[in-house]
């Protein structure tokens, strides 16, 4: 019997699971998709929110502030992408002044550092291309971006390096109480575990209900988004937000880990992880995001897609056991600012864990820390010295952001290695760049097909189902003729 089980391997079942890896404990994570990361952790907006929006007083609120101070931690320590650019409210009309001040008083109370309320004239000094009916601004310089499911899956590497057995494809059907603990039902049998963490995202309510009926109904909310390319990337240099509303915080611009830039999302409910990208939805976010920067081209963009995230009835987390069925834990609802919650989410779930008693003693032999080697960013004599001792490192794949075999080698025997062409993009950036993997792809699928033994016409794009290639249309060296 496991100790704990979690539900769900976005970046909130891999907080809880890299927490979770210090202690000497039995846990697997069991995800319904192929890979981790590959639902709403893979489509946001790669926002570290500093936290003034929360209302005081709320999870939301003393979560979002520790969580982005620990995330630029284990940024750090787990080498993945982030930067601390700061952030920007404007007011784009006299009237939305106050809301500037109601902000800073969140933010006060809520302990994020270092905020002030800047004039029209700092702030257009600050972004010269924002737009000239700006009246002023709130800065928040503790704000960050990140790479979203780059940071999910260093969690899970260290936590898997540490003993979390980590199963994907393997979807949660039903959970029953047994004595000790719960059954959970899985492809192919069941799993026994003591304790459970519901991490499950926009499907958290409906995992809930299999034990007891939920007190929380999630909204699936779909954000649309457009990519621009890098020659986009220097138009703003912070995260440009408008005033929220009642759908969120709205339509924002900002620079992405990568150097392109990022404009989005709107909010519509759906039914379901329902990624569809629509003309009016993107219509939509383009014309509000020409109200913060007019001088966006949008003919640069270079990808649209969407996210789904898991709105709730309730305006806060919802952390905790449930009163009926002792030792299953929710970690639900966590829509914006969830992505920047997530380590102090987790820290929560151990808490709770702790007060149950079942959280084991620290692993003394605990193997932290990671490096992900980027090849475009080493100076000239590492590339030499590297190509050196790996001569694959020397073979550059993707033309677009300068991806080498070696790192897409390094994708493919990970700790928790990828096995999909996407996989490969989240984990080296292969196919990232102008092209979309136009160029790259088809040699991406063949080092997968190489590397992993899998048929070419098995590999898939990224989900279960997405196959590239149907059949074979001719074979080398065969006359058929």
């Amino acid at each position: 019997m496991y100790d704990v089980a979690i539900i769900g391997c976005g970046v909130i079942g891999a907080a809880a699971a890299y927490a979770l890896s210090r202690y000497d404990n039995k846990v697997v994570i069991l995800e319904a998709e192929n890979d981790v990361a590959d639902c709403t952790t893979k489509a946001n907006s790669a926002i570290l929110h500093a936290g003034y929006d929360p209302a005081p007083g709320t999870r939301m609120a003393r979560l979002n502030v520790r969580g982005v101070a620990l995330a630029k931690e284990i940024c750090a320590k787990l080498d993945v992408s982030y930067k601390q650019c700061g952030s920007l409210v404007l007011a784009l009309d006299e009237k939305e002044l106050p809301h500037l001040q109601h902000l800073f008083e969140n933010g006060t109370a809520n302990g994020v550092p270092d905020m002030k309320i800047l004039s029209r004239e700092e702030t257009l000094a600050m972004e010269p291309n924002l737009s000239e009916k700006v009246c002023g601004a709130l800065w928040a310089p503790s704000a960050a971006i990140v790479n979203p499911w780059e940071y999910a899956l260093a969690m899970t590497e260290v936590a898997v390096r540490n003993g979390v057995e980590l199963r994907r494809s393997c979807k949660v059907t039903n959970a029953e109480a047994i004595e000790g603990g719960y059954r959970l039902t899985v492809p192919g049998g069941t799993v026994e575990t003591r304790c459970v963490i519901n991490a499950a995202g926009i499907w958290a309510d409906k995992v809930h209900s299999m034990v007891e009926p939920a007190n929380f109904h999630i909204i699936p909310t779909r954000g649309e988004y457009y990519l621009l390319d890098k020659s986009e990337g220097t138009r703003v240099s912070h995260v440009i937000f408008q005033c929220p509303n009642e759908l969120g915080k709205g339509v924002l611009v900002a620079p992405t880990v990568h150097g392109n830039l990022l404009v989005g999302p709107n909010a519509e409910p759906v039914k379901g992880n329902d990624t569809s990208c629509t003309s009016s939805g993107l219509e939509f976010v383009k014309a509000t995001a020409q109200r913060s920067v007019p001088s966006i081209n949008f003919g640069e963009s270079i990808r649209s897609f969407a996210g789904v995230r898991a709105n709730l009835d309730v305006d806060d987390f919802v952390i905790g056991e449930e009163p009926e069925a002792p030792g299953w834990i929710d970690l639900a609802g966590m829509k914006s600012p969830g992505l920047s919650a997530a380590p102090a989410v987790a820290e929560e779930a151990v808490a709770i864990l702790k007060e149950r008693g079942v959280l084991g003693a620290e692993k003394a032999d605990y193997k932290d820390g990671r490096r992900h080697i980027r090849f475009k960013e080493l100076s000239a004599e590492e590339k030499a010295a590297l190509v050196k001792e790996q001569p694959s490192y020397g073979r550059v794949i993707c033309r677009c952001e300068t991806i080498t075999e070696g790192e897409i080698l390094a994708a493919l025997h990970s700790e928790v290695p990828a096995t999909t062409i996407d996989g490969v993009k989240r984990r080296a950036g292969a196919g990232m760049g102008r092209c979309q993997g136009g160029f790259c792809g088809p040699r991406v699928l063949e080092l997968i097909s190489r590397e992993l033994g899998i048929d070419p016409l098995d590999i898939l794009q990224d989900k279960n189902g997405s196959n590239v290639l149907l059949s074979e249309t001719k074979v080398g060296g065969k006359n058929n003729g």
